[in-house]
C-alpha cells in the first residue's frame, strides 16, 4: 500500500530528484525543470513512511515530472495510471503531463495513458564545436540599475507579464547570468547564460530575445553565438529550447550551431 501526501519542502526529496535527473538521457529543458517545476505542487509517494517516489503538478494541472525508485514495491505502472485516472484523492485532478523525449521512463507511462499528444517545443544542444564564420557580438552584462529597462524590454517585444520578469530578471542580474546588446544607447537584444546549481552542472541554458524591429536580420544567430562562445570559454555545453511554433528562433538556433536533439510534448489523458 502507497501513501501520498503533499511535499512542503523540495530538499526533502532532493536525493530522488538526483536519480531522476540521472535517468534523463539528454540534458533537461532549465526553464521547465528550474524554472516551472518550483513553482508546482509536489507529492511525496510513502511505503510505511518511506519516501519512494515523487510526482508534480502545476496549475493547470500537468504533470512536470514523476518518479518512483526502483526499489519500491508499488508497480510504477499501475501507480502512474491511477494518478493520471485521476483517482487520487490527494492529487486530484490530472488534465495530462508535459514530458520530454530525454526522460524514457516518464515518457513510456505517459504515453500508455495518452489520448493524444502534440509536441510543445524542441530542445536543442551543441553537438560540434561553436561555427566560426557567425560574427559575434559584444555583450554587456545587465546592471541592477537597469532592471527596469530590461522589464519593460521582454514586455515590449514579448508580451512577458512585468511582475514576473521583474523577479525572474532581477534573479539573473543578482547571478550575473543576463546580458544586453546595446547600439547608439538603445537596448535591442537580451541574452541569458543561465547555469545549474545541481544536477546538470556542466551545461548552460541559453536564452535570448530580440527586439521587432530588428529580426530578420541575422541578430539572434549573433547573440546566440556569442552566448554560445560564453558558455564554451567555461568549459560548459549550451542547450536551449524554443517553441514549435517559432520558425524564426528555430533557424536562428541552428544556424548558431546547435541541433534541435529532443523535444517536450503535451499529452492528454484518456478518461477513466
Amino acid at each position: 500500500m502507497i501513501d501520498i501526501k503533499p511535499i512542503d519542502k523540495l530538499e526533502n526529496i532532493s536525493q530522488l530528484k538526483t536519480q531522476y535527473f540521472a535517468l534523463s538521457s539528454a540534458p533537461l529543458d532549465g526553464m521547465w525543470h528550474f524554472g516551472f517545476v518550483p513553482m508546482a505542487s509536489h507529492f511525496g509517494f510513502y511505503e510505511q513512511d518511506n519516501l519512494v517516489g515523487f510526482c508534480c503538478i502545476n496549475d493547470e494541472n500537468y504533470l512536470l515530472q514523476f518518479y518512483l525508485a526502483p526499489e519500491a514495491e508499488t508497480d510504477a505502472k499501475a501507480l502512474f495510471r491511477f494518478i493520471a485516472q485521476q483517482q487520487s484523492q490527494v492529487i486530484k485532478q490530472v488534465k495530462g503531463a508535459y514530458v520530454s523525449t530525454a526522460e524514457p521512463h516518464y515518457l513510456s507511462l505517459c504515453m500508455d495513458n495518452s489520448t493524444q499528444f502534440a509536441v510543445s517545443a524542441l530542445m536543442y544542444q551543441q553537438l560540434v564545436p561553436v561555427n566560426n564564420n557567425v560574427t559575434t557580438l559584444t555583450l554587456a552584462l545587465a546592471k541592477p540599475e537597469q532592471l527596469q529597462q530590461f522589464v519593460e524590454f521582454a514586455a515590449t517585444n514579448i508580451g512577458a507579464p512585468e511582475q514576473w520578469v521583474s523577479g525572474y530578471y532581477g534573479n539573473l542580474i543578482s547571478r550575473k547570468e543576463l546580458f544586453g546588446y546595446w547600439q547608439n544607447g538603445e537596448l535591442l537584444a537580451t541574452g541569458e547564460c543561465r547555469l545549474f546549481d545541481e544536477y546538470q552542472t556542466e551545461y548552460a541554458d541559453l536564452g535570448m530575445i530580440v527586439a521587432q524591429s530588428h529580426r530578420g536580420k541575422g541578430l539572434a544567430t549573433q547573440v546566440l553565438s556569442s552566448l554560445i562562445n560564453l558558455a564554451n570559454d567555461r568549459g560548459l555545453t549550451p542547450i536551449c529550447s524554443t517553441e514549435t511554433g517559432n520558425i524564426g528562433a528555430q533557424k536562428a538556433i541552428e544556424r548558431a550551431g546547435l541541433m534541435p536533439q529532443n523535444r517536450i510534448v503535451q499529452i492528454t489523458f484518456e478518461a477513466k
